[in-house]
């Protein structure tokens, strides 16, 4: 990986989540505005943006890496919540931040920020080994993920995990691009033409929730930055350590670890809100997250690679 395209790119990152930072903080963005965004974000364009990853013609080298990133998103997740649980025990952390902790060492920002920083620093062999994870990756948090709030399991939550529109839009452009199946032109452009707006958005959203943080109230509460550091040094040196033991040490390895290494999924303060979890709280932990990862994620990068 040439790490100067990928500070580059980091740098275009940043600039955009200031931009977000800015709007929120001068009032142009709102909270139901952001919440409208998110959702067309999780609904429409991110699944847009995942299937018109794919190639437009099958390729067996291209294919071996979706595999590679499908079977380290089985290998990593299942590590990093085993992990999270000899972590954050209940004498570690009490009550119900618990389970934000945990949710927050597993979950990282791979659809807002890790989408955009893969996709604009790797090749199609880098998305190929993306979309190959972020399928188990959704999986998992709208599973797993949802289990921790509610920590009670019910068809009803098995049936949202497999209509999530994440998952169909990876497994549909996968069965595309497998069988090399025709789709009309005015189509695919459509759904391309859709996508370009994820990554700007996405990071726009980002920076509007660093706006609305009371960064005097935050900076207080050690064990946020207790949890924002475990994740964002454990996370990242627990996979490169099992990729590398399994054998996975290619551009799969890569792409996964710089995952790992990024801050907390907004998902953590969403989700908080919507099962009855401590909602500000939830929101600081991404907040501290975000903002220490800018000095963790290029250190990771540089002593990794």
């Amino acid at each position: 990986m040439d790490l100067g395209i990928f500070y580059t790119k980091l740098g275009v990152i940043i600039l955009v989540v200031a931009l977000g930072f800015l709007l929120g903080r001068i009032k142009i963005i709102n909270d139901k505005a952001n919440l409208v965004f998110v959702n067309l974000l999780l609904s429409v364009l991110m699944p847009a943006s995942l299937f018109s990853a794919f190639p437009a013609t099958f390729d067996h080298s291209t294919f071996s890496f979706f595999l590679r990133g499908f079977t380290s998103g089985v290998v990593v997740l299942t590590s990093v919540i085993i992990l999270a649980k000899l972590l954050f025990t209940p004498r570690v952390s009490k009550g119900e931040f618990r389970y934000s902790a945990q949710f927050a060492f597993i979950f990282n920002n791979a659809t807002f920020l890790g989408y955009p920083l893969i996709s604009q620093t790797f090749g199609t062999d880098g998305m190929m080994a993306y979309l190959g994870f972020i399928v188990i990756f959704n999986i998992a948090l709208f599973s797993y993920g949802v289990w921790l709030f509610e920590r009670k399991l019910s068809w009803r939550l098995v049936f949202r995990t497999i209509t999530n529109p994440n998952i169909i839009a990876v497994i549909l452009g996968a069965v595309i691009f497998i069988f090399s199946l025709p789709v009309p032109q005015f189509i695919t452009g459509s759904v391309s033409s859709i996508a370009g707006a994820t990554t700007p958005l996405a990071l726009i959203c980002v920076g509007f929730m660093l706006s609305r943080a009371n960064l005097k109230a935050v900076f207080k509460k050690r064990k946020l930055f207790f949890t924002a550091a475990a994740q964002l040094v454990l996370g990242p040196l627990a996979t490169w350590l099992i990729l590398t033991a399994i054998g996975i040490t290619d551009t799969t390895r890569a792409v996964c670890v710089i995952l790992q290494a990024l801050p907390t999924a907004t998902s953590l303060a969403l989700f908080a809100k919507k099962y009855g979890s401590d909602n500000l709280e939830a929101s600081e932990l991404v907040v501290i997250s975000t903002l220490l990862s800018v000095i963790t994620l290029p250190i990771a990068v540089a002593l990794i690679f």
